[in-house]
C-alpha cells in the first residue's frame, strides 16, 4: 500500500509542481505526518522533492525532473482515452476510468497536449445500433482519417454510401472519430452541414494539405449527439414489395432513390415485374407510391397496404 501511496504522491507532484501538504492529503485520503515521511522517503530514493514552509510553502518536485512511470506510447494513451471516454457502467467502469486518469497522471509535460486532443477528437460508445451477432467492420482507411484529424486538415474522401453503387468523392472538414459498439463513424461538415461517414465505406482518403474549416466552435461530441438522436428517432425503415409497370420502372425508381436507404432490388426472375424498395420511413413509402396511381400496386408488407388503402379511401372522400 504504501508504494502505491509513494507513486501516487510522485504523479501528483508531476503534474502540479508544488502542492499543500493537505491537498496531498486530502486526495490521497491520509493524514499530513504520513505526507510528511512518504516526502523523506522519496527523497531518500533519490527523487529530488522536498517540503517548503510559509504561506506560499508546500511540497516541491525541483523543476525538471520528469519520469514517464507509465511507459505509453501515444497509440496506447489514445486507447485508454477512448476506453474510458464512453458511457461505462458500473463499479467496473469507474474502476477503470481511475486506473486510467492515475495512469495518464505519469504522462510528462511534454505529451499533454496529445492528450488533450485526443480527448477533443475521439468519442466512444459502448452500445450500438441493435448490430448484435454482425461481424465487425474492416477499416483500413481508420489510420488516414486518424492522421487528418490529428493534424486537423481537411481531407478529400472516395466514399460509397448505402444508396450508391460505386463511390464518389467528397470533401469533408473533421471534428472527430466515434467508435459506437466497435464501429467507426468519421464526423465532419460537408459544405457547412454537419454529417457521419461510416469508416468501413471509406475507400480512399486524400489529403489536400490545408486546414479544416468547420462552420462552427462545437465540438466532436456535442455535434455526433446531434447527429446520432437524429437518427436514433427517425422512423423504423420499412422495405415495400412492389409490382411496377417495366415500362415506367426506371422512371418510378428514378423518382423514389431520394427516399431509399438502400437501391432497389429485383424479386427474381419468377416475377421480373416486382421489385424491392427500402424506404427509410413507412410514411414516406405511402406519400411517394400513392402518386403513381396504377403504375405501382404495393404488395406488402400488409401494414404499408393497409395504410395505403387507408389514405386511398382519404382522397377518394374527398374528391370523389
Amino acid at each position: 500500500m504504501r508504494s502505491d501511496r509513494l507513486l501516487a504522491t510522485l504523479l501528483l507532484l508531476q503534474t502540479h509542481g508544488r502542492l499543500p501538504a493537505p491537498e496531498i492529503a486530502r486526495r490521497l485520503e491520509v493524514s499530513t505526518r504520513t505526507v510528511a515521511r512518504d516526502v523523506e522517503a522519496l527523497s531518500a530514493a533519490g527523487v529530488p522533492v522536498y517540503a517548503e514552509r510559509g504561506r506560499l510553502g508546500g511540497v516541491v518536485l525541483m523543476p525538471g525532473f520528469r519520469t514517464d512511470v507509465s511507459g505509453l506510447t501515444d497509440t496506447e494513451m489514445r486507447a485508454l482515452l477512448a476506453l474510458t471516454d464512453g458511457e461505462q457502467a458500473g463499479s467496473l467502469g469507474r474502476a477503470v476510468a481511475s486506473a486510467v486518469r492515475k495512469l495518464l497522471a505519469a504522462v510528462p509535460e511534454a505529451r499533454r497536449p496529445g492528450i488533450a486532443a485526443a480527448r477533443r477528437t475521439v468519442v466512444v460508445e459502448q452500445y450500438g445500433w441493435h448490430r448484435a451477432g454482425r461481424p465487425a467492420d474492416e477499416v483500413p482507411a481508420l489510420g488516414a482519417l486518424e492522421r487528418a484529424v490529428a493534424a486537423d486538415e481537411r481531407v478529400r474522401l472516395r466514399y460509397r454510401s448505402v444508396a450508391q453503387d460505386s463511390a464518389s468523392w467528397r470533401t469533408v472538414d473533421p471534428y472527430g472519430l466515434v467508435s459506437k459498439a466497435g464501429t467507426w463513424y468519421l464526423v465532419a461538415a460537408v459544405r457547412g452541414t454537419a454529417r457521419m461517414f461510416r469508416v468501413s465505406r471509406v475507400e480512399e482518403v486524400a489529403p489536400t494539405g490545408t486546414p479544416a474549416r468547420r462552420p462552427d466552435d462545437r465540438d466532436l461530441e456535442q455535434v455526433w449527439i446531434e447527429l446520432r438522436d437524429r437518427l436514433e428517432q427517425a422512423p423504423e425503415a420499412v422495405t415495400v414489395r412492389a409490382r411496377v409497370d417495366p415500362a415506367r420502372r426506371a422512371m418510378v425508381e428514378r423518382v423514389v432513390a431520394a427516399q431509399l436507404a438502400g437501391p432497389p432490388e429485383p424479386e427474381g426472375d419468377d416475377e421480373p415485374d416486382v421489385v424491392r424498395l427500402p424506404f427509410r420511413a413507412a410514411g414516406a413509402a405511402v406519400g411517394i407510391l400513392l402518386g403513381f396511381g396504377a403504375t405501382v400496386e404495393v404488395l406488402g408488407p400488409p401494414e404499408v397496404r393497409e395504410l395505403m388503402a387507408e389514405r386511398a379511401a382519404e382522397a377518394v372522400a374527398l374528391y370523389g
